[in-house]
């Protein structure tokens, strides 16, 4: 239940990401974006 929940998340995520950056349904591309996005925002967090 827990895992359906957190790949439902990323897929929606992914998915929201591509389409938000002009790749509707590129996956690979919303996925790397995605995480991209999470790795910068960390980063500026911690303020480096």
């Amino acid at each position: 239940r827990k895992l359906k929940e957190t790949m439902e998340y990323i897929c929606d995520s992914v998915s929201e990401t591509a389409r938000e950056y002009g790749v509707e349904g590129n996956y690979v591309d919303g996925a790397n974006i995605a995480g991209f996005k999470r790795v910068a925002d960390a980063m500026i967090a911690e303020g480096i």
